[in-house]
């Protein structure tokens, strides 16, 4: 393997500020200028030793080490880097709690930031001192809302609060520290950390979030130089990104005050309140959620979450993103509620017809149906007329906008096995309601019920290796994958179904 090249590190004293520019500027020993942005310039003096891995073209690193030149003992080191996953709390041979920041790709030998839990509980969850000592509220007096109050109580009085604090003008440290506040009650394992500690304030504290941004503290290296012992944080800024996207609300577990929300795909999880989504629940959601089609739009400032995980023998940081109870926002469908109660109607039905329904499902498994008859099937059954058959074989993790671009193409559409069979004007195309499936489109037959006769006695891996000329004598044109854009998707299917594009409508669909 190729030993690889150290980055050139400076250390050098400053020997002059200009801090009329923006950002200040330092002058070393060695006549080279330096530009710091304003937060960490102010830690800075005259004479003050400063050590930094010198910038190239392709590497710009945040990390640089402090040593003041006035005063001793243990906060004379100052150090900023970028750090990433945070651990849980562990004791250490005194029986004190702590936790440690991994640095990841640091040039100046520093490799875990130790921070006592002590100091994670002056910085970010701000304990109360005393009990009459007013300058220092408890989170909950920050919000003006009881400790007892639920999640979407504890909303409510952030947004109001925030109101207020907008409407009287009032300082920035304020909304700041109101917010803060939120992000840390917001979030119930947080919560749950924080109401620990004021019942019992040496109680372990975690770091809120898991960590993951750009941290400055004070403190000392150890002898090795391989690990900072920080004694106080300075300052601390959390990666945030801003996301706006749409998620199935069947992806939701519901709790009886909360529901969880997670995106696989994009590896992203938030936190509901019913004073964020506008509505109450139970947690009997969880039975019949699987038949909603809902999706939420979610609008939100996410930061980095993890934590690791044993897997084949091999601990593995698992990552994701968070959402801030702070900066959310999720908008509801205008149907929002009529698809509440189909789903509800439909989860009763499949349990008060089930008997019914599993024959009509023994029945799908050798023959090909077309909906009209299975309609008159559920009528003879005693189903309700309003039962909607495509139900029969819809799978929970399945987009409802294939479906419906496909249903308003077709003429007739035939259930099979766990597949909807599209008749369209040049072409047939066999959907499975699953995620993971494709797309698969056919020609245009002389007589659909031959197509049907021979399609039923044929596996799908019959027509991609072409066994016995399959794919061949049923007129297999090709699959088109789901995929992460249903826009494409679509798109495919209109050419491949020989259908006239017109881009305009594309645009508005």
């Amino acid at each position: 393997m190729a030993a690889t090249t150290p980055i050139p590190v400076c250390r050098e004293r400053v020997v002059s500020i200009q801090h009329q520019e923006d950002p200040a500027g330092f002058v070393l020993a060695n006549q080279a200028k330096i530009l710091l942005r304003p937060f960490l310039a102010g830690y800075i003096g005259i004479g003050d030793e400063i050590a930094f891995p010198v910038p190239t073209r392709d590497t710009i690193r945040a990390e640089i080490l402090i040593i003041k030149n006035s005063g001793s003992g243990p906060n004379r080191y100052l150090y900023h880097v970028p750090i990433g996953y945070v651990g849980q709390p562990k004791q250490d041979k005194r029986n004190q709690y702590y936790v440690s920041a991994e640095i990841h790709g640091g040039s100046l030998g520093i490799g875990t930031i130790f921070l006592p839990c002590g100091v994670l509980r002056e910085y970010f969850y701000r304990l109360p001192h005393t009990v009459d000592r007013i300058d220092h509220p408890t989170l909950y007096e920050v919000l003006r809302i009881p400790a007892s109050a639920s999640p979407s109580e504890l909303r409510v009085a952030f947004k109001l609060r925030d109101l207020e604090l907008r409407t009287a003008g009032a300082p920035h440290r304020e909304r700041v520290a109101l917010e803060r506040a939120f992000n840390i009650a917001g979030q119930p394992e947080l919560r749950a950390c924080y109401d620990a500690l004021l019942a019992d304030p040496e109680a372990p504290a975690l770091f809120p979030y898991g960590g993951f941004g750009s941290l400055l503290v004070a403190g000392e290296p150890s002898l090795d130089r391989a690990t900072f012992f920080a004694r106080r944080i300075l300052a601390f800024s959390p990666e945030l990104r801003r996301r706006r996207f749409h998620v199935p609300l069947r992806r939701c577990d519901f709790y009886d005050d909360r529901a969880l929300c997670r995106d696989m795909r994009r590896r992203l999880e938030l936190w509901l309140d019913p004073a964020a989504l506008h509505t109450l629940w139970d947690r009997t959601w969880n039975q019949w959620k699987h038949l909603l089609g809902t999706k939420i739009e979610v609008e939100a400032t996410f930061v980095p979450s993890g934590k690791y995980r044993k897997r084949r023998e091999q601990w593995e940081l698992i990552t994701w993103e968070t959402a801030l109870p702070s900066r959310l926002g999720v908008k509801l469908p205008p149907d929002f509620h009529l698809q509440l109660e189909s789903a509800k109607t439909a989860y009763h039905r499949f349990g008060q017809y089930s008997r019914a329904l599993d024959q009509i499902r023994v029945c799908l498994q050798h023959h090909a149906v077309e909906r009209a008859e299975l309609q008159r099937m559920c009528s003879e059954l005693r189903i309700p007329g309003d039962f909607d058959v495509a139900q029969i074989s819809w799978r929970p993790d399945y987009d409802p906008f294939f479906y419906r671009q496909l249903s308003h193409r077709a003429r007739r559409i035939y259930l099979f096995r766990d597949e909807y069979i599209f008749d369209v004007e040049k072409a047939v195309v066999v959907e499975t309601p699953q995620l993971g499936h494709a797309t698969y489109v056919f020609a245009k037959p002389r007589s659909m019920d031959s197509f049907l006769a021979l399609y039923t006695k044929i596996t799908k891996d019959d027509i991609r290796r072409n066994r016995n000329n399959a794919a061949e004598r049923l007129g297999f044109l090709g699959r088109v994958i789901h995929g992460t854009n249903p826009r494409a998707w679509l798109k495919e299917v209109r050419q491949r179904i020989g259908e006239q594009i017109d881009f305009a409508a594309v645009m508005k669909e």
